[in-house]
C-alpha cells in the first residue's frame, strides 16, 4: 500500500540564544538559532515526515514561505514513487520550471528545498521503521548512486566512478556499522569557543567538555587579533598540547588579511582554519591555502550547491569539506558532495553548530564512513551542546562521540512544548 502526502504544516521557530551569546562569532555577534520547520501529513495521523532548515533569526520567515511553495508540489504524491529512484525527488524540488528562476539551487529557495527533501527522507525512513543512516547503508551501491544528480558533475565525478568508490566499501559495511554501534563516531566541539564568552567561561566550558571526552576544540576568531591571541592561548593551555585546535573566522577577512592573521595564530598549531574569507571566493581560498600550509583550510557550510563544492575540490582550495546538512538540497545533494570529496581525497567534517544540525549530521557522517570512505582518519563531525532537549530523539554522545541513532527517521522532530514555546509571531 502506497503512502500519499496529503498536506503539510510549517513553523517559524526561534530560540533566544543571543541572550547568552551562544553561537556568537565575528560575523554573527547576536544569533538567535532558528528553524524553518515543515511537517508532511499523510492519511495516517501517526505517520508524518519532519524536516527543517537552519537560520539565525530574522529572515527565517522567508524560508518558511519558500517551504510552503515547494511543499505544495508534493501534495498528492506517493512517497514510494518518489523514492523508487530518489533522484526523482531531488529533481522535482530543485528543477521546477518556474521556481528555478528564484534559485536555482542557491539561497532561500535551496534552504527550503533542504527542509522539504529531508522531510520526505524522514517520512520514508519512518515507513521503513529505520533511521535514515540505516536506510542508506542498506542500499546497494547502485541504489545509492540513484540518489545523486550527476548533472554538472560529470567532468569531476561520474556515476561509474561513484559505483567504483561504493563497491570498494560494500563488502565490509556491516563490520563498520558494528564498530559504530559499539564506540560511536568522533566529534569536535565549538561549545567552549564562542566569541562572546569570557576567558573564565572558556576555561570552565573547556574543562567540562574535556571531562566528557572531547579532544578536538574549535574557537571563534577574527574580531581583534590581540584578543584572538589571548583567547587561543587560554584554550591551548586548557585543552593541552595533545588535543587538536581549530579556528573559525566566519568569513570576516580579506585574502591578504587572512594570511597575515593566520600566520600570527600559527603558534597555537591549529589543525584547520574555517571560512577565512568570503565563502564564494574559491580563488581567494586557494591563495590562502597555499600561503598557510600545512594549516588546512576548511569551508563549505555556506557553499550553495554541489557545483560550488566541485570547483573548490577541483582547484585544491579546500582541504576539509564542511558540508551543511540543510544548506545543500537535502540528503541527495549531501551524498553527491560526499562522493565528490572522496573522489578528491578530502575529508568530510560536517558543520553542525546550530539547532537540529547535530541531529542531522550524525546520519551523514555514519554514511560517509560506512558506505563511502571506510575511514575515520582526519574526520570529525561538529558538535555543540545547545537545544537538543527540544527534539524527540536528541543526539546521544559517549566520550565525545556520536552514538548511532536508533529511532526511525532523520531525528529532527521537535517536541510539542518546543512548538508552543518558540513558534515565532510578529
Amino acid at each position: 500500500m502506497k503512502t500519499v502526502i496529503r498536506g503539510f504544516e510549517t513553523f517559524d521557530l526561534r530560540f533566544p540564544t543571543s541572550q547568552h551569546l551562544d553561537g556568537s562569532d565575528a560575523m554573527n555577534p547576536d544569533p538567535d538559532y532558528s528553524a524553518a520547520y515543515v511537517v508532511l501529513r499523510t492519511d495516517s495521523s501517526d505517520l508524518c515526515g519532519y524536516g527543517m532548515t537552519f537560520t539565525i533569526g530574522r529572515g527565517n520567515e522567508l524560508c518558511v514561505a519558500a517551504i510552503r511553495s515547494l511543499a505544495r508540489l508534493l501534495v498528492g504524491q506517493s512517497v514510494q514513487t518518489l523514492m523508487e529512484q530518489p533522484v526523482t525527488l531531488y529533481r522535482k524540488l530543485t528543477g521546477d520550471s518556474q521556481l528555478r528562476w528564484v534559485g536555482p539551487e542557491k539561497g532561500v529557495i535551496h534552504l527550503a528545498a533542504a527542509a522539504v527533501i529531508n522531510a520526505v527522507w524522514d517520512l520514508w525512513a519512518r515507513i521503513l521503521n529505520r533511521p535514515v543512516w540505516r536506510v542508506i547503508c542498506d542500499m546497494s551501491p547502485e541504489q545509492f548512486a540513484w540518489c545523486v544528480d550527476f548533472r554538472y558533475l560529470s567532468d569531476a565525478l561520474t556515476r561509474s566512478q561513484s559505483l567504483e568508490l561504493l563497491n570498494k566499501q560494500a563488502a565490509s559495511r556491516e563490520s563498520r556499522v558494528e564498530e559504530l554501534l559499539a564506540s560511536g563516531y568522533p566529534s569536535y566541539t565549538t561549545s567552549a569557543g564562542w566569541l562572546g564568552y569570557s576567558d573564565d567561561a572558556l576555561r570552565q566550558k573547556c574543562d567540562d567538555l574535556k571531562r566528557r571526552g572531547w579532544s578536538h576544540f574549535k574557537i571563534k576568531v577574527g574580531r581583534d587579533l590581540q584578543d584572538d591571541l589571548r583567547r587561543c592561548r587560554v584554550l591551548r593551555n586548557e585543552m593541552g598540547e595533545d588535543a587538536r585546535m581549530m579556528i573559525d573566522a566566519n568569513q570576516v577577512w580579506d585574502v591578504d588579511q587572512a594570511i597575515e592573521w593566520i600566520r600570527q595564530l600559527a603558534e597555537f598549531r591549529p589543525w584547520f582554519v574555517e571560512e577565512p574569507t568570503n565563502p564564494d571566493d574559491i580563488l581567494g581560498h586557494l591563495a590562502i591555502s597555499r600561503a598557510i600550509a600545512p594549516i588546512r583550510v576548511a569551508t563549505g557550510e555556506m557553499c550553495h550547491n554541489r557545483v560550488m563544492f566541485k570547483q573548490f575540490l577541483q582547484s585544491g582550495a579546500m582541504q576539509v569539506c564542511q558540508l551543511d546538512s540543510c544548506r545543500l538540497g537535502g540528503v541527495n545533494e549531501v551524498l553527491a558532495v560526499m562522493l565528490l570529496a572522496a573522489r578528491f581525497g578530502i575529508p568530510v567534517c560536517p558543520h553542525a553548530g546550530g539547532v537540529g544540525l547535530c541531529e542531522y549530521v550524525q546520519h551523514i557522517s555514519i554514511v560517509d564512513y560506512v558506505c563511502v570512505t571506510g575511514t575515520m582518519e582526519d574526520r570529525v563531525a561538529e558538535y555543540s551542546d545547545h537545544l537538543h532537549e527540544y527534539v524527540h530523539d536528541p543526539v546521544v554522545m559517549k566520550d565525545g562521540r556520536y552514538m548511532p541513532p536508533q529511532a526511525p527517521g532523520y531525528s529532527v522532530q521537535f517536541t510539542q512544548s518546543c512548538l508552543d514555546e518558540f513558534h515565532f509571531s510578529d
